[in-house]
Parts: C-alpha cells; structure tokens; sequence
C-alpha cells in the first residue's frame, strides 16, 4: 500500500511539474508573459478590485535577438534607488566579476556574472567612464544587452582619496581589535571595499 501511494504521489508530482514547467530560455522574451491563469482566478475571487501588476508589466518587451552582431553594446546600470546609466549605447564594457574582470563587446554569449568591489569601465569610442561598485550583479543578454545592478556605484572621478586611505585605516584597526566573528567579517567587508578603492584610485 505505501509502495502504491509513494508512486500516486510521484506521478502527481511529475504532473504539476510538467504542467507548470515553463521553457528555459537565455533569450530575453519579446512580449511581456502574462499570466492569464492568475487574472482569471483573481477575477473571480476578487472582481470589485483590479489585479496587481507585476515588475514585468512596468517593463518595456526587450527587440528580439538581431540575425547579425551589432555594431554597439547597450548598457544599462540601476542601483535600488537611481539609475546612472539608461540604454546608453557603447563600444565595450569591463565589469569587475568575481572571477576576473570580464570584458563585454557586441554580440557577447548570454551571461550572468556576480560582481565584487571593483571598477566598471564603459568604453565608448575614445572616451572612458569608470564607476566603482560595491557588489551586485551583471545580466548580459544574447541581444547585446547588458544591465548592471549594483548596491552602490559611484563615477570613479568623484571618490576622494583621503577618505578611502582613512576609511581603511579605520577598518584595518577594527580588523586587528575585533573580539567576535561577527566584528571580523563586518570589518574584512569593510577592509575589502576600501582596499578595492584605493587600487582603483592608485592604479
């Protein structure tokens, strides 16, 4: 009996799976998906009210994959409370992933890669604007597409030194003097971050 109801339970889970399961894909979508199955149900549960719309309503459908490489990369770099950078198109990037630094150009592989304090460097004809980010993420798309999401950044111009040089300092002396784990990691965060700052201002 336990043998029988182990499998009924296993077919019905394979079934939900299959019934739900959506199509992998590294190919942004060109419509936004809707799900109708949600709105239906919300209709007629709640029909006084309209449903809630998603942070996918709010975007707008990223063009299809062109057939050739483009000749620009479009960058975009959002922090949770601003946008420094909006569809700005360019020759290259250089994002500071936790693997090495990673050099973006038109027509890059569909790649998403963990960001550590460092620079990113966006590379525009002759001109080059550098940033310095905290952490974050990098979402690279098949159409030449690339969305930085960072914690924090800030134009590398604008950082002043003698803070960065005072700041690890400080954490360097909290990292000696610090008695619990929790001390020693909040102050190696802060000795990394700073650390990463002054060798991007000094290299």
């Amino acid at each position: 009996m336990f043998r029988q109801a182990s499998r009924f339970l296993m077919n019905r889970s394979s079934a939900a799976t299959m019934r739900w399961r959506r199509p992998f894909s590294t190919e942004p979508p060109v419509e936004t998906a809707v799900d109708s199955k949600f709105f239906d149900a919300w209709k007629q549960t709640i029909p006084n009210i309209d449903p809630p719309k998603t942070p996918s309503a709010f975007m707008k459908p990223r063009p299809p994959t062109p057939s050739t490489i483009p000749s620009k990369l479009t960058v975009n770099l959002a922090l949770p409370y601003n946008s420094l950078v909006s569809a700005k198109e360019v020759d290259m990037i250089i994002v500071p992933a936790t693997t090495g630094q990673m050099g973006v150009l038109p027509g890059h592989v569909a790649t998403i890669a963990e960001l550590k304090p460092g620079v990113l460097s966006v590379h525009d004809g002759n001109e080059v604007t550098k940033y310095f980010l905290s952490s974050g993420f990098a979402f690279i798309h098949a159409n030449s597409v690339a969305d930085i999401i960072a914690v924090e950044a800030t134009p590398l111009d604008q950082i002043d030194p003698t803070l960065v040089q005072k700041g690890l300092a400080e954490f360097t002396q909290k990292l000696s003097s610090a008695s619990s784990d929790e001390e020693k990691a909040e102050a190696q965060i802060g000795v990394d971050v700073h650390s990463a700052l002054n060798a991007a201002l000094t290299g």
